[in-house]
């Protein structure tokens, strides 16, 4: 679909970010930080640096999906949230700029962490935003071979939680992995609310998402274990905090075991609420 030769608005660029998506990545650097603090490490001006470019790769990422998955035929019968591309209201070449300026914005955050911190955070970087890319693009993308949820677990919960405790503190504490495996599991859900809502779609573009891998009844199943493992998780970091947020879970939980196509939209916003509120209590339970 071709659009009008005209600049969008900010409320359009603001629709292609996805905003009910990003708490996944502000997650894991307020967990990251709050093992850093525990570790005597903390480093505010390095904390929000991270903040702003885990939120940068995700935003570029969301923007790289809009132009990919359009590009391959993906959003054709899109039942989920409106994407800017498909829709009309943004050119595709334009959407694919702005994820590489997101991205660009990105990198340049990294060097000034690593400026602090030393060249891992460089090595951190371009992992994460290559693989935001390859998500749903270049020849061979990772969300379309049914490796998208390990994508997420990995560089939305334990890359992005080490990387933002190592950044402060320079060490990697053993907390930092049991929240990042949480708080990643948490990230995933959101996936794969995602992939089971769009499982009949995507199955039809040859996008073999693990829901469609799967089917519904393994999905739904996929997506109760995330939720269990990750307040199990939280329980071996010591005080019970995040089990506050079990309340959260119940609306998204009723949902994705009941619900499917577009009625599951409701859900990628609770369960990105959920990720949120457990990674504030899990901080608690971390801060010494």
């Amino acid at each position: 679909m071709e659009v009008a030769a005209r600049r969008p608005a900010l409320s359009i660029w603001l629709m292609a970010a996805r905003p009910r998506t990003l708490a996944a990545s502000i997650a894991p650097v307020i967990a990251g930080t709050a093992v850093a603090a525990r570790a005597g490490g903390l480093r505010p001006a390095v904390a929000l640096l991270a903040l702003l470019s885990s939120i940068c790769i995700q935003i570029g990422t969301n923007f790289a999906n809009d132009y990919s998955d359009f590009k391959r035929g993906a959003d054709a019968e899109r039942v989920g949230p409106a994407r800017v591309t498909q829709s009309g209201l943004v050119a595709r070449e334009m959407v694919k700029r702005a994820a590489i300026i997101a991205f660009a914005c990105a990198m340049a955050l990294g060097i000034a962490i690593a400026l602090a911190s030393g060249w891992p955070i460089v090595v951190i970087g371009i992992a994460s935003i290559a693989a935001g890319w390859l998500y749903t693009g270049g020849p061979w993308p990772l969300g379309y071979h049914g490796l998208g949820d390990l994508f997420v677990f990995i560089f939305f919960g334990l890359v992005a939680t080490c990387g933002t405790a190592y950044a402060q503190a320079l060490s990697v504490p053993p907390s930092a992995w049991i929240a990042g495996a949480a708080v990643g599991a948490l990230a995933t859900a959101i996936l794969v609310v995602n992939n089971l809502r769009d499982r009949t779609t995507d199955a039809k573009v040859g996008k073999n998402t693990l829901a469609v891998k799967l089917g519904p009844a393994a999905t739904r199943a996929e997506y109760v274990l995330l939720l269990a493992a990750a307040f199990a998780l939280s329980l071996f970091l010591g005080r019970p905090w995040p089990l506050l947020a079990l309340p959260l879970a119940i609306p998204p939980l009723r949902r994705v075991l009941k619900q499917d196509g577009a009625a599951l939209n409701p859900a990628l916003g609770e369960t990105g609420r959920l990720l949120l509120a457990f990674s504030l209590l899990l901080a608690v339970e971390l801060w010494p």
